[in-house]
């Protein structure tokens, strides 16, 4: 050290520490917390002393701030709540062979002269035919979960449903409710329709085929679509199906499954 360096450094330990009082009080604030406040809290209890103050003098006497660990518990609780998005399985294969192995599901909108209604449908790729639907005012979570609880479970299990990556096929409610029935999920590609193009069919010949635009009330409009429903799986015969209904094509892919 030089003798100048030596002289001015005896200068200043021969002065009282100007930080001392404002340490004492930062200090009487982070004991009380018991090490868990930091500058913003300090802050707030001393609003005559300035952040930067604070900061400076916290790091000056070694005053370390107690962080909270991440409770890994939680963290894992929080994942298994967050929206997930699963893989196309299906991968446009449309041409199935056996019923109740493979389903697709999608919702549309339904304008009546008394407001909106939207319209869940859940629709087995093999055969056609509608397998389990919801009418709704809302368009909630209890709109797409409550149509799978229209699912036969004995009917579903080991199935695959496939849908869009739309916010109610990737909330956890959904994925819970797919899960309960033993199924595996798939969604069509980010953007492309046409992954989803059984569903989108149906909706586009319901829509040409049912009046549901003149239907005066909700009760009116979920009647019709009941009836349509009837009607598209026991009456209407498609033909790219050997001129079969969705029900009587199901009879008989399940003849030739079994035989």
């Amino acid at each position: 050290m030089s003798r100048g360096g030596y002289y001015k450094w005896l200068l200043q330990a021969d002065q009282p520490d100007k930080d001392y009082g404002d340490y004492l009080a930062i200090k009487a604030v982070f004991d009380q917390s018991k090490g868990k406040h930091g500058w913003r809290n300090i802050k707030m209890r001393l609003p005559g002393m300035s952040h930067k103050k604070i900061q400076r003098i916290m790091r000056k006497y070694g005053l370390v701030t107690k962080v909270r660990k991440r409770n890994p518990y939680r963290a894992v609780h929080k994942k298994t709540m967050e929206h997930r998005i699963f893989p196309n399985k299906l991968q446009r294969e449309f041409n199935k062979i056996i019923p109740f192995t493979v389903f697709c599901t999608d919702i549309t909108y339904l304008p009546f002269l008394d407001g909106f209604a939207y319209l869940s449908v859940v629709k087995d790729i093999a055969s056609g035919e509608v397998v389990a639907w919801n009418v709704s005012l809302h368009i909630d979570m209890a709109l797409v979960v409550e149509t799978l609880q229209c699912l036969p479970p004995s009917q579903c299990e080991n199935a695959i449903i496939h849908s869009d990556q739309g916010f109610h096929y990737t909330n956890p409610s959904f994925i819970v409710a797919v899960r309960e029935l033993h199924m595996a999920q798939s969604m069509s590609d980010k953007g492309k329709c046409i992954d989803n193009a059984p569903i989108e069919s149906f909706f586009g010949h319901m829509k040409d085929e049912l009046d549901y635009r003149s239907c005066q009330s909700f009760k009116e409009l979920r009647l019709r679509i009941d009836i349509y429903m009837r009607y598209y799986n026991y009456e209407r015969k498609q033909w790219t199906r050997n001129k079969m209904t969705p029900v009587e094509y199901r009879n008989h892919l399940m003849t030739q499954v079994e035989g």
